[in-house]
């Protein structure tokens, strides 16, 4: 039997009424009503009877419920938007691929027919279970050296995934990594200094010309999505931002957005970027190409970081504080 209180309604990042987007987005008119259609799908689908559903938390028309089940704690995720079906079900495969295999994911658990995500009257769910831990603490050194060595071995095993072929329509970007930059530059950066533009470009000139291979990256890896179990990654979570780009595209991205989580985004230091690259190299040296190439992404991607306007939480400081380096290390 379901416990009858409400679950607690979050925003995971949104500043929206949780009991509004609960109905707006997912047609509950409340907690309670959203935990029986919890409870009704899993017990369909699973053959899983939940105890309790202690909370839902809610990012743009996806969901998530944290339930109790006489098998322990268990976490139903959700999702409205039907064009993303297909790829939530080749992330599902991929992930148990990856569990299969020694990485540390939240695999998903298959329904009583096998099914890793369960498609039913416009709602794509899957199933996992909870992982305990905490989140990437960047004044930890362990924590995100461990976290460089880990994204290493999650690149190195995304290179080697068999279907990758099945994953192909998902989103590639539609220029070079030059083309990428520039066409950034030139119409995404105007409110930047034109010393750091210009430094950018000079950068990118003097890159090595762009041989890297394309592979399937996980697209959003940083703090909100890695749980730690004392020095131990326990878990990379998300792989819905999945896509294909170059390893060291997503590294440097990494390395620039490593502290952020949920809200108020920040930028970690320079000294926290070596570390996270010096964890990474520890399982996985960079080729001369992508070494070559590392200044200019690190600069790109901590220039893209820097809002119009106000900065509440220092992106600009910081990328100029990584320019001033770049620029007294080529003196």
């Amino acid at each position: 039997m379901v416990e009858s209180h409400a679950p607690a309604l979050e925003m995971l990042w949104e500043a929206h009424d949780p009991d509004e987007a609960l109905d707006r987005r997912f047609g509950f008119s409340d907690g309670e009503s959203a935990t029986r259609w919890v409870a009704a799908m899993l017990n369909e689908h699973w053959g899983v009877r939940i105890q309790s559903c202690d909370r839902i938390v809610m990012s743009d028309h996806n969901a998530l419920a944290w339930v109790r089940t006489p098998s322990g704690r268990m976490l139903a995720k959700w999702s409205v938007v039907p064009r993303r079906f297909q790829q939530l079900s080749e992330m599902a495969r991929l992930t148990r691929w990856l569990d299969d295999r020694g990485l540390p994911v939240s695999a998903p658990v298959p329904a009583t027919d096998g099914r890793l995500q369960v498609e039913v009257d416009g709602v794509s769910m899957g199933l996992q279970h909870e992982i305990r831990g905490d989140l990437l603490d960047t004044a930890d050194q362990r924590q995100v050296r461990a976290a460089g060595a880990v994204l290493a071995e999650l690149h190195d095993a995304l290179a080697a995934y068999p279907d990758n072929d099945r994953v192909a329509a998902l989103e590639r970007p539609s220029e070079p990594l030059t083309a990428r930059i520039t066409s950034w530059l030139d119409s995404g950066a105007e409110h930047l200094p034109a010393t750091a533009r210009d430094t950018l470009r000079r950068l990118v000139v003097g890159a090595p010309p762009n041989r890297l291979p394309m592979q399937l990256v996980h697209g959003d890896f940083r703090s909100a999505n890695i749980l730690y179990a004392g020095a131990e990654v326990a878990a990379i979570l998300d792989f819905e931002e999945a896509g294909f780009d170059h390893r060291v595209v997503e590294l440097a991205r990494s390395a620039v957005m490593l502290g952020t989580r949920f809200r108020n985004w920040g930028p970690v230091s320079g000294e926290v970027r070596a570390e996270f690259l010096s964890g990474y190299q520890c399982a996985r040296q960079l080729t001369p190409v992508e070494a070559g190439w590392w200044d200019a992404l690190v600069l790109w991607h901590a220039l893209a970081l820097v809002p119009p306007g106000g900065d509440p939480t220092g992106w600009g400081p910081s990328a100029l504080s990584h320019l001033a380096d770049l620029t007294n290390r080529q003196l």
